[in-house]
């Protein structure tokens, strides 16, 4: 039997609004840096294109097919401003998650507290306290308490897999890109990271962009895709684990819906059960079932993710404006650390959400754009200069509180190193 092992990633950015230095903030600082008035629209068209109509569709596979042998199981990461948002503007939604969570066929996995890069800072105190923070908010408002961990955009190497392994994780998700994988090696089996024991699953990138990204392109050879010949290609494996791994926005907003994509989710789960020989499982479920068939060796300098054509981390530091702006936001984790202060924790933190460094990208071609979908800015360099105005003055008043609160001069706690 094979599993066929389903994540949906979900996740809405706090958008800088367009900065202007004009005095002191009167709402408080996040209102001054960040554009809550798009963020809620967005969010809004979002949530009434994919996150109820998708979520109601796959509620109601669960709950036809529970009775069943084989059930319809998926796994969700909602990343912790996602899940600020849906306390903001639509609770209903939150609940709706929290009850396929009590279904007993859905898993909910772990991440960063903002969706950020902080596994990519040379020391990993930051990184550490952010994966902490969502685990406690998926427990408090989805009712579980995550065993498996996903980094933003799949950003892996072994560090960071020895460090998810120190937080008592039982396993990690990862792209299934052929350079980490040597020989015989498959995206379809589980592994575990080098020297240790957390378990490592990949994800088979061809089959998840099947539908993620190649469901409604008339030029692809396997157009139109319906549920039943995508249920055929998975049949065909005899390997333990299929593992598709996509953006949740897949459904409606990224393919919409006049192309089908309804259509196609909804009779899935019943086309794939047809097959005696694939079921759904979870993340967790999968690797207690299987033996690691080996390790996955990936050094920090070969860091790999799901982004883009190169699926490096390229699409968030790849030129010389992210990582200015890289460094400027790394240099200010000492200054916070020492303010004590939890506005200016928050805030830090919404400035290491990696969307604003995916609207710096400067790809061409189909990669650009990409970036330039996303992107609420006119193009890469406003994106820049506008984030460098803003964290620029956001080091400015942290600066100016710890000098006039006394705090330098504090024994400042030790930070550890994230590379080895």
């Amino acid at each position: 039997m094979t599993s066929v092992c389903v994540y949906f990633q979900i996740h809405q950015p706090f958008r800088l609004r367009w900065f202007w230095p004009n005095g002191a903030p009167q709402k408080g600082l996040e209102d001054y840096y960040f554009d809550n008035g798009l963020n809620e629209w967005t969010f809004h068209k979002v949530a009434g294109k994919c996150y109820w109509p998708a979520t109601q569709n796959i509620m109601a596979n669960i709950d036809r097919l529970k009775g069943q042998n084989r059930k319809f199981k998926v796994s969700y990461s909602l990343s912790g401003s996602i899940l600020e948002q849906m306390e903001r503007w639509d609770r209903d939604l939150l609940d709706l998650f929290r009850q396929m969570g009590e279904s007993g066929c859905c898993e909910f996995i772990c991440e960063t507290r903002y969706h950020t890069l902080s596994s990519l800072f040379e020391y990993r105190d930051e990184f550490h306290d952010q994966v902490m923070e969502h685990k406690q908010m998926v427990k408090d408002l989805l009712g579980q308490s995550p065993k498996v961990f996903r980094n933003t955009e799949l950003l892996y190497h072994d560090t960071i897999a020895k460090e998810v392994e120190e937080m008592g994780f039982k396993a990690i998700l990862a792209e299934g890109i052929e350079r980490i994988l040597e020989g015989w090696r498959s995206p379809n089996f589980v592994y575990t990271r080098r020297d240790g024991n957390l378990k490592v699953l990949l994800r088979n990138y061809k089959l998840s962009d099947d539908v993620g990204y190649r469901f409604s392109a008339k030029w692809w050879a396997g157009w139109p895709l319906s549920a039943e010949k995508y249920a055929d290609w998975l049949s065909w494996s005899c390997d333990d684990t299929i593992n598709i791994f996509m953006d949740y926005e897949t459904f409606g907003e990224h393919q919409w819906e006049d192309t089908g994509i309804f259509h196609f989710l909804d009779a899935l789960p019943h086309k794939v059960l047809e097959k005696q020989n694939l079921e759904f499982n979870t993340p967790t479920e999968v690797v207690e079932r299987y033996y690691p068939r080996g390790e996955i060796k990936v050094p920090w300098y070969e860091t790999v993710s799901w982004a883009d054509m190169e699926r490096d981390a390229s699409a968030w530091l790849g030129n010389h404006m992210q990582q200015l702006n890289f460094t400027r936001l790394k240099q200010m984790e000492n200054d916070i650390k020492i303010s004590g202060n939890p506005e200016f924790k928050k805030v830090y933190q919404m400035f290491q959400i990696s969307d604003h460094y995916y609207y710096m990208c400067t790809k061409g071609m189909g990669d650009g754009s990409v970036h330039e979908y996303f992107s609420h800015h006119g193009n890469p360099f406003d994106a820049g200069l506008n984030y460098h105005a803003a964290i620029m003055d956001f080091r400015e008043k942290v600066i100016r509180y710890n000098l006039e609160n006394g705090k330098y001069g504090t024994n400042a706690a030790k930070k550890k190193s994230t590379k080895e």
